[in-house]
Order: structure tokens, then C-alpha cells, then sequence
């Protein structure tokens, strides 16, 4: 059953994407600005048939249907083209470059945003209405209501540039880039005992990834908080303490379990939103992942760029879903799957 319903699910990927592509197609093409311009603005004096020579090797001299099914060929096979604005490198070249930061920062968002909302969110649930529930309130109003850009703003001036702290841009310091294994500088750094290398690493991490959780850790706090004082109400909870039980057993064992399974849904939308938001954060930061090189292609009108990168939230989006749906079964086997 939950195979049929993995197949399923990623049969109904197939439209939803091409649904994503077509609007974005669309778009970049309604967008003012022509990238061969883009191409040949620093490249002095240009004649017409070298600006029609390069639209017809970009294919932009084609109707916009056929150029869209075109892209839909070859994006099946992986294949989204060459990049106007990276001297003709491939796409997929310069996306499998750009994506392991983009994943390390999203991961590192994530922890911060879960190991800081679930035990905030439980804790406030036990005294509803209490100084530490009047403060997570608080705190979780402040993380919905801040922009992310104007929090990540705030985050360098305060700690970058008053106290010095940490870094304000880039990923790493280029003296202790650590030896490729996966991508993940923390990671890579880790098992290339490359110490200095992990901890500026770790500090390029930090305030970014801050930015980006402190508005995911408000919402899954909050929904924590309100299941958790759902189910702090059930007869079988009341039960379980008339049974003697510990009360840190009856909150973590039984309570907690069943207060996530309507967080998870949250978690996985608010991780999707991880990975949109990034665009602000990764420009603010100067963080060179997926989010700056979309937004540098957006700028540059770089269509095949902005196209593959958006195909690639669209996936990471659905799977995070599916991931969503399968892991609610897992903690309530009461829900089937169709």
C-alpha cells in the first residue's frame, strides 16, 4: 500500500512540474530585458549579425512554444541547457556546484528551527498562560512578524560589524577551504580533520541560518505548544498519571508523540519555505548558494539558469511533502494511505 502510494504521488510530480516550468518559462520570457544584451554589454562594439548568430545558437530566435518544448525535451534527460551568463557553461554543472551550500544551509536552518521550537513549544504547554508561555508567545510573534531580510540585516550589524563576533558573507575562508568529499563544508571538514576549516565553516553558518529559522522555530513552536495542550487534556494522559507513571514519561512518551503528528505537515511546509526563502537570505549574506545564483540569473536574464533552479524547488517541494505524508503515517497508524 504505501509503495502504490509513493508511485502515485510521484506520477502527480510529473504535471505539477510542467505546470512549474511553463510558468516560469513564461515569465522569464515576458520579463523585460533581452540576455543577449545581458551577453554583450561589456563586450564593446557588437554587430548585428554576431547579436542574430547568438540568438540562433540559444535558440531564441524560435517561437516561444517551440523553445519551451524544446527545454521540456531535453530537461527530461536532465539536460537544462547552457547558461547565457557563465560563458556558455552548463546548467547542471554550475547547479551541482551552487546545491550542497544551499542544502547545508537549509539542514543547519532546520536544526536550529527544530531543537529550539519543540522543546520551547512542549515546555509552554505545560503551564498555559505562565511567564514561559507569555515569553515563547512573544518570541514566536517576533520570529513571524520580522522579514527575513530585515532580521538578517540586523543580525550583521549586531553581530558582525558591532561586535565582531562572526562573519557577515561567504561560506568559508578561502585559507581552510577543506579537501571535496561531499560538498558540505562542515561536513567534509569533519572527515578531513580539517579543524580550522569546520569552525569557520560553523561561523559563516551561523547568522544566516539564524535569519532563516527564526520564523520556522515561531510556527512549529506554536503549533507544538497548541497540540501539546490538546492532548495534556486527554483521559488517557490523566490515566497515565493516575498510573503513576513519571511525569516526564507521560509528557515525552506518550503526550509528545502524539502532539507531532499534526506538526509534521507544518514542519514540511515551513522547510519548503526553508528552501524559497533562502533567495533573500544567501543575497543578504553574499552565501553562494542555489537562492544568490537564481537571483544573480533573474538579474542577468539568464532563462535556462532561473528555469532549472525553480524545477529544482518545485521537486525538493513535493518531496518534502511525500516525506510529510509518510512520516505521519509512521507516527499514527491509524491513517491509512490511498
Amino acid at each position: 500500500m504505501r509503495g502504490r502510494f509513493v508511485a502515485h504521488r510521484l506520477v502527480q510530480l510529473l504535471p505539477v512540474l510542467i505546470g512549474v516550468s511553463f510558468i516560469v518559462f513564461l515569465t522569464m520570457h515576458l520579463t523585460p530585458g533581452d540576455p543577449i544584451e545581458h551577453m554583450l554589454g561589456q563586450a564593446g562594439r557588437i554587430t548585428q549579425q554576431q547579436i542574430d548568430d547568438l540568438r540562433a545558437h540559444y535558440g531564441l530566435d524560435r517561437p516561444f512554444m517551440i523553445q519551451y518544448g524544446l527545454f521540456l525535451r531535453n530537461a527530461a534527460v536532465g539536460d537544462f541547457g547552457s547558461s547565457y551568463s557563465h560563458q556558455g557553461r552548463a546548467v547542471s554543472q554550475i547547479i551541482g556546484e551552487r546545491f550542497p551550500a544551499t542544502l547545508e544551509l537549509t539542514l543547519f536552518a532546520f536544526a536550529i528551527a527544530i531543537l529550539f521550537a519543540v522543546p520551547a513549544g512542549v515546555l509552554a504547554s505545560l503551564r498555559p498562560q505562565g511567564a514561559l508561555d507569555r515569553s515563547a508567545t512573544v518570541a514566536a510573534l517576533l520570529g513571524i512578524s520580522m522579514p527575513g531580510f530585515w532580521l538578517g540585516i540586523m543580525l550583521m550589524i549586531v553581530f558582525g560589524l558591532r561586535l565582531h563576533w562572526l562573519p557577515i558573507s561567504g561560506r568559508i575562508d578561502l585559507a581552510v577551504v577543506p579537501q571535496y568529499v561531499t560538498g558540505l563544508y562542515t561536513l567534509d571538514s569533519l572527515l578531513t580533520a580539517n579543524w580550522p576549516g569546520f569552525w569557520s565553516a560553523l561561523r559563516h553558518l551561523l547568522l544566516p541560518a539564524f535569519a532563516m529559522a527564526a520564523p520556522m522555530a515561531a510556527m512549529v513552536m506554536r503549533m507544538v505548544r497548541s497540540s501539546m495542550i490538546g492532548v495534556l487534556g486527554q483521559d488517557y494522559i490523566q490515566f497515565a498519571r493516575a498510573k503513576g507513571l513519571p511525569e516526564i514519561s507521560v509528557v515525552g512518551k506518550h503526550a509528545l508523540r502524539n502532539a507531532l503528528i499534526p506538526t509534521v505537515n507544518i514542519v514540511a511546509l515551513q522547510t519548503g519555505i526553508l528552501l524559497s526563502g533562502n533567495m533573500i537570505i544567501e543575497t543578504v549574506f553574499q552565501y553562494p548558494g542555489l537562492g544568490k545564483l537564481a537571483v544573480d540569473a533573474i538579474g542577468a536574464a539568464d532563462y535556462p539558469l532561473v528555469q532549472a533552479v525553480v524545477l529544482i524547488y518545485a521537486v525538493s517541494y513535493v518531496l518534502l511533502n511525500l516525506g510529510a505524508d509518510l512520516i505521519h503515517t509512521a507516527l499514527d497508524p491509524r491513517v491509512r494511505l490511498a
